[in-house]
C-alpha cells in the first residue's frame, strides 16, 4: 500500500468496490457470478487483519455489491440500473381480463416468475390479522410468486392473503390456479366486486426469507407496499396483497400540484 499504510475496513471497502465497478471480477461465460478473492488473499494483498477484511465485505454487501455464500466465497452481485417509476392510482384490466395494479414498470415490460408461484396455508402476519379480525398467526391462504423483469434477478416478493371468509365464498381462490381473470375475478363473482383498494408503503429491514429469495443482504433495507382490498359488499377487508422490493432497485416519481392557493401569478395580487 501507498506509504505502507494499511486501509481501515471502509478504505478496503472502498478499494474493492472501485475494482468491482471497475469490471475486475466479471460473471462466468455460464452466468455464474464473478468471486471476489479469498480473504487470505486480500490480507496479504492490502496488509490488514482477517477482521477489517470481513468488516469490508460486509460495508458491499449491506451495499448490494455483493453476498457471502459461507465456503463457496464472496460473489459479486449483477448491478441493475434503478428504476425511477411514475406511479399512478389508476387499475386497469389487461387483455387476459387480469387486473393490473401500478407497479415499479414500465409498459408493456415482459416479466418472468422465479421458482414456482404457489398458494398454502400459512401464519397469518400481524398486517392481514388485523385487516381480517383474526390472530396473528392463524393458518389462512397465502398465494405467493417472486418475480422480476425478463433477465433480471429477482425483483419483487408477492404474498397474496385471503380472508377465512373469501375462501368460504369462492374456494377456487385457495387453488393452484383460479382460472380466467385470476383470484380477485372469482370473488367478485361470489358478490364481493366491485372490490376497491388502499396501498401504504413503508420501509422495514428485510426477514432472512426476504434476503434469501431476493438474493439480497439482510442489511439492506426493503421497501413494503400494502395492498388492502375491500369487498364491495361491506366494505371489509377481503384480501391483503404484500409487495416487497429492495430498497436499491427502485425510486418512486410524483408530479407536485399547485393548489389554487398557491397559484401564480396570485390572484389576490399578493406576491
Amino acid at each position: 500500500m501507498p506509504n505502507g499504510t494499511a486501509p481501515s475496513s471502509r478504505g478496503l471497502a472502498q478499494l474493492l468496490r472501485e475494482r468491482i465497478e471497475g469490471g475486475e471480477f466479471p460473471p462466468e461465460p455460464d452466468g455464474t457470478p464473478g468471486v471476489l478473492p479469498p480473504i487470505t488473499h486480500l490480507m496479504e494483498q492490502y496488509g490488514v487483519a482477517r477482521q477489517t477484511v470481513r468488516s469490508a465485505i460486509s460495508h458491499l454487501a449491506s451495499e448490494g455489491l455483493v453476498r457471502t455464500a459461507g465456503r463457496k466465497g464472496t460473489f459479486v452481485l449483477p448491478r441493475t440500473e434503478r428504476r425511477r417509476i411514475k406511479r399512478s392510482q389508476i387499475v386497469t384490466k389487461n387483455t387476459a381480463g387480469m387486473y393490473v395494479f401500478p407497479a415499479a414498470s414500465y409498459a408493456d415490460e415482459p416479466w418472468q416468475t422465479h421458482g414456482t408461484p404457489h398458494a398454502s396455508y400459512e401464519p397469518a402476519p400481524a398486517v392481514a390479522a388485523e385487516n381480517f379480525g383474526i390472530a396473528e398467526g392463524e393458518e389462512i391462504v397465502r398465494r405467493r410468486r417472486v418475480m422480476s423483469p425478463e433477465g433480471e434477478p429477482p425483483f419483487q416478493i408477492v404474498d397474496t392473503w385471503l380472508s377465512p371468509r373469501a375462501v368460504s365464498d369462492a374456494p377456487k381462490v385457495a387453488e393452484k390456479s383460479t382460472g380466467p381473470g385470476g383470484y380477485l375475478n372469482r370473488l367478485e363473482e361470489v358478490g364481493h366486486g366491485p372490490i376497491s383498494w388502499q396501498e401504504v408503503t413503508r420501509v422495514r429491514m428485510p426477514s432472512p426469507e426476504d434476503a434469501r429469495l431476493l438474493e439480497i443482504p439482510t442489511s439492506m433495507p426493503v421497501m413494503e407496499l400494502i395492498l388492502v382490498g375491500r369487498s364491495g359488499r361491506d366494505n371489509q377487508p377481503i384480501e391483503v396483497t404484500i409487495r416487497i422490493i429492495p430498497g436499491d432497485r427502485v425510486e418512486l416519481v410524483a408530479d407536485l400540484i399547485r393548489d389554487e392557493s398557491a397559484a401564480w401569478p396570485p390572484k389576490d395580487g399578493r406576491g
